[in-house]
Parts: C-alpha cells; sequence; structure tokens
C-alpha cells in the first residue's frame, strides 16, 4: 500500500460521515464529573430565527406594527398566554420552562452559537467549519466519555446544517478536539408536492416529505458480510502502513475511531434504532409523516437506545427554515407553527408515557429573535438581541417563565440569558463541569461554556 493510498483511505468516511481524524497526541481528559439528572438531550434547533414576539412573547397592548397579526390564548400554566397557532403547545406549558430573554450578538444563521455557546465569531467565516472551530455540545460529550459504544452517542438529523446540505456551518463538529469526535449526520433525500426551489419559495414553505437515512446503511448497498471483511482488511491495511510511518500512540489513537466505526457498522441497536417500521402507525401520524416528524421520532429512538446528544435542525429546500424576513405571518400560520405544533407535544408526551422525559432535556431554540417592528414585506428581519428557549424534562423546573423583556419585546429587562448560559445549564444537567476546559490545538484550556454560567433558577 502506497503513501498516496494511505491518504486517500484516511480521507474515506465510516459510519455515515465520520472521517478518520487528524493524528494527535491529545487524548480525551476527565474532568470530575457527578451524577446528572440528564442521560440525554433532544435538542431541536428552529434554523433561520423564529419570531419570539409571534409565539412565545407576545405583546397585544403594543402598537400594530410590532404586535403583529396574531392572538394570544390562555395555557396549562396559569397567567401565560402564547399564539393562538400554538394549540397543543398551550396545553403543555405547565410541563416546560420558558426562557424568553435569550440575549447575544452573533447575528448569523450559522449554529456556532446554538451548537457551541460561543457568541465570538463571525457570519461569512463560519459559513464553513474549520479545524480551529470550538466543539458543539455534542462532541464535548463525546470526548468527555458520555455515550455507549453500540449506538451513535451524538447525532444530527436530517442533515447537517446548512443551505439545504450545500455548507458545513461551523457549530456541530469536534473542532479542535478532533474530527473523531464529530456527530454522525444522518443524509436525507427529501420529496415535494410541488417543484421546491430555494431562490423562488423561500418565503412560500413546502412539505419535505421522507425519513433521515443513516448513509452507510440506508443509502448505499446492503452492508454484506464480504463487504465488511474488506473493510476489516482495509483497515489493517492502513494500521500496518502506519505502524511504520507514525508513533504507536498515535496507531492508539486512530484504532479508537477505527473500532468506533466498525461497532456502529455492526450494532443491531445502532440498526434497530433508526428503522421507523418498529413504530406504530398511530404514533407516526401523530409525529408526522414528513421529514421533521420523522426525524422528531427517530430522535426518541437514538435516546432510547441510548444516545446522548442528538440535534433535529428544521431547514430543508422547500419547507422549514425561520428566516421571516417576508411573510413572516403567512410562513407561521400555514406551516412553521403547525409544524412545531405537532413535534413538540408529541414527543414531550411520548417520553413521558416512556418514563424518559425525567432522563432527557428538550432543548428548543433558535439562531435568533426577530425584530419588534414588522417591515414593508410584512415580514421580521434579524433581532439576536432577544429571543427565546424552551426546556423540559430532564432536571430542568416545569411550569416557569424565566425572564421578562420590555414592552416592544426588543431587550430583556431581567435576567438575560446567553447561548453560553444554555450550553451551562445543559452541562449542568448533564452532569458536566460546567466550568471544565478542553485543549485547543495549541493545548491551551478553553472554556468548554464560554464564559457562560448555569441557569440556576431553571434547574430543578
Amino acid at each position: 500500500m502506497t503513501r498516496r493510498e494511505l491518504m486517500r483511505v484516511a480521507a474515506l468516511s465510516f459510519a455515515g460521515g465520520w472521517a478518520l481524524p487528524r493524528l494527535s497526541s491529545a487524548g480525551p481528559q476527565q474532568p470530575a464529573r457527578r451524577p446528572g439528572t440528564a442521560r440525554s438531550v433532544i435538542l431541536l434547533n428552529l434554523f433561520g430565527g423564529p419570531s419570539h414576539l409571534d409565539m412565545f412573547d407576545l405583546k397585544p397592548a403594543a402598537p400594530v406594527e410590532v404586535r403583529g397579526e396574531f392572538k394570544p390564548i390562555a395555557t396549562s400554566l396559569p397567567g401565560l398566554h402564547i399564539c393562538e397557532h400554538l394549540p397543543r403547545t398551550a396545553r403543555l406549558m405547565h410541563r416546560v420552562t420558558l426562557i424568553r430573554t435569550l440575549s447575544h450578538g452573533y447575528n448569523s444563521h450559522n449554529p456556532y452559537a446554538v451548537l457551541t455557546g460561543f457568541t465570538g465569531g463571525e457570519d461569512r467565516e463560519n459559513y464553513f467549519a474549520k479545524p480551529s472551530d470550538h466543539p458543539g455540545m455534542g462532541a464535548v460529550c463525546q470526548y468527555l466519555g458520555l455515550g455507549r459504544r453500540d449506538v451513535p452517542a451524538y447525532v444530527i438529523m436530517p442533515a447537517s446544517p446548512g443551505y439545504s446540505q450545500g455548507l458545513r456551518r461551523a457549530g456541530p463538529y469536534g473542532g479542535y478536539l478532533g474530527s473523531q469526535w464529530d456527530p454522525l449526520f444522518s443524509t436525507c433525500q427529501p420529496t415535494f408536492d410541488r417543484p421546491a426551489d430555494p431562490d423562488k419559495t423561500a418565503y412560500d414553505p413546502i412539505t419535505p416529505w421522507g425519513v433521515p437515512l443513516f448513509p452507510s446503511l440506508g443509502t448505499g448497498p446492503d452492508l454484506t458480510v464480504d463487504r465488511l471483511d474488506r473493510r476489516r482488511s482495509l483497515l489493517g491495511q492502513v494500521d500496518a502502513r502506519l505502524a511504520r510511518l507514525e508513533s504507536s500512540r498515535a496507531i492508539d489513537h486512530l484504532s479508537h475511531c477505527q473500532r468506533q466505526a466498525l461497532d456502529l457498522l455492526t450494532s443491531s441497536r445502532t440498526r434497530q434504532a433508526f428503522d421507523l417500521s418498529r413504530e406504530p402507525l398511530a404514533l407516526r401520524e401523530r409525529y408526522g409523516r414528513d421529514l421533521y416528524g420523522s426525524s422528531v421520532l427517530m430522535a426518541r429512538r437514538l435516546v432510547e437506545a441510548g444516545s446522548t446528544f442528538v440535534t433535529v435542525n428544521t431547514e430543508s429546500r422547500g419547507g422549514g427554515h425561520w428566516d421571516t424576513h417576508e411573510q413572516n405571518f403567512r410562513m407561521l400560520r400555514d406551516y412553521l407553527l403547525p409544524l412545531l405544533d405537532r413535534v413538540l407535544p408529541a414527543l414531550i408526551e411520548d417520553l413521558a408515557v416512556r418514563g424518559l422525559l425525567d432522563t432527557t432535556l428538550v432543548a428548543v431554540m433558535g439562531d435568533m429573535g426577530r425584530t419588534p417592528k414588522v417591515n414593508a414585506k410584512a415580514g421580521r428581519d434579524h433581532w439576536p438581541q432577544c429571543g427565546f428557549c424552551l426546556l423540559a424534562g430532564g432536571g430542568v423546573r416545569a411550569g416557569l417563565v424565566f425572564g421578562e423583556t420590555d414592552k416592544q419585546g426588543a431587550y430583556p429587562t431581567t435576567n438575560p440569558v446567553s447561548p453560553g448560559d444554555i450550553c451551562a445549564t445543559i452541562y449542568e444537567v448533564l452532569g458536566i463541569d460546567p466550568a471544565a476546559t478542553v485543549p485547543d490545538q495549541l493545548g491551551r484550556p478553553i472554556h468548554i461554556s464560554h464564559g457562560g454560567e448555569p441557569i440556576r433558577g431553571v434547574i430543578a
């Protein structure tokens, strides 16, 4: 096997997008951990920036250009009103913590702040992930030893968060910890009821139909014993060649990733978790048979199987993005709010019935909020200064509204919360010290919560 062939092999993906890591002498560290109230996290990332003013912080007494078109309705939490187009969600708000004061300065659709807690990035620079980026929360969880060997610990569905899989945005990856801590990305091949041209229908959502696919088991040829044997043989050649080229410590580091990939490829637990046909038809209909309903149901199956951190991004060609610069109210009323009002109650109720809600933290958030003033195209523009986050289960208080905003929903007036604070809270309930550090590429200790602190008021 030549050196060139070796380099080609090193670029191959194993287990549906897991690249062999860059060789590094830095192994995972084990900072002090304590028992966590949560074993798993499901994050619903409302990609594009959901309008807090039209969902969970309506201002009916504000001027018409601020309050918008929607009316508030009462919820199961006395005194709390939310949007009229979220009736199912309204009935479960007694189980949820609503944070109304998520505020930061990172004006970007890249999920860098959402997934890492770091808000010092640059929009255009973060269109494409770099090895020097901060690692995502799920990558940190893997690095610190959370998760099982026979099921992927960190999964992102229905695909990588980019422009309909066209970008590899910063945020989800292992970054300076190494690519061996990258998530397992599912892929998707949605179909639509009518043509979906993202340049012409960006503000006219079209439902994507389909399921998230595990690339190595779902979209390629069947994984036969012969193919697996050839893959093991190929890895053997890599090991033999690297034994002459690299130090034994580097070999050990590479073998960790190889073992992890092969474990996933052969794991019956992983195969079963990605098999939605095992679910009753009525439950599938409850989540919805579209791409997002299928992804959220699969997220529940994965945490039930033992996955630690699962993210579902609502983004695809045709429909799912929350970037409502135009037709804000029509997009929310006709597609986005019914979507959330279907999948979120289905998930929380399903977890509760299965006895998983107490050990699974469900988080719902987006890259930013929207401007208080409605623009000339009936839209709302970017507004990272104020947004929301929902938390349920997994060690957080139920039936709580945290933080207040001013009369126009523009700025927090009490208890401002940063993405770093959200990350620190998630680490806290998982039993990870939110003040822990991990080494960057130069070995410098970097705070995993980027200065954020756990939000003590929302932790049970």
